[in-house]
């Protein structure tokens, strides 16, 4: 099944990252591992730099329960890449992130996938609704059809 790579205007939101060169793996380009680290920077980024979430106080936080990545092309130090993000579904505990990553000012994804979060309460880890605050933060990078 051939994939067909997404475009920057798929994506509602951008955070500029800088590869490392231990990024590189032996075969010369990022680890796969790496683009997970990725997908898990852009999504907290927007959270912490909208204020809707605090790390170390929220009483909600997301915890991961499903990840994918589709890689599309090679990305290797020291390419400079963008992590572009939208939600693509918002339930009343869970959200569904997409996200892809676009090397040197390319508007083709390199790789893209989905992140999910379920929102739990801090103490307790049991499913909690999203806050209002974070849920309106979260409609603004929305889209349909993804």
């Amino acid at each position: 099944m051939a994939i067909t790579a997404k475009t920057r205007k798929d994506f509602k939101h951008f955070h500029k990252i800088t590869t490392r060169w231990m990024d590189n793996d032996a075969y010369g380009h990022v680890n796969n591992v790496v683009y997970y680290s990725w997908f898990d920077t852009v999504v907290n980024e927007f959270l912490i730099s909208n204020g809707v979430l605090d790390i170390e106080n929220s009483p909600v936080i997301g915890l991961v329960i499903e990840t994918q990545c589709n890689y599309l092309a090679s990305v290797a130090f020291p390419d400079v890449i963008e992590a572009g993000v939208s939600v693509s579904k918002l339930g009343n505990s869970s959200v569904r992130y997409e996200v892809g990553i676009f090397k040197n000012g390319e508007d083709l994804a390199a790789a893209q996938g989905h992140f999910v979060h379920v929102y739990v309460d801090r103490e307790n880890r049991r499913p909690t609704a999203i806050p209002d605050n974070m849920r309106q933060l979260l409609q603004t990078i929305e889209v349909t059809g993804s």
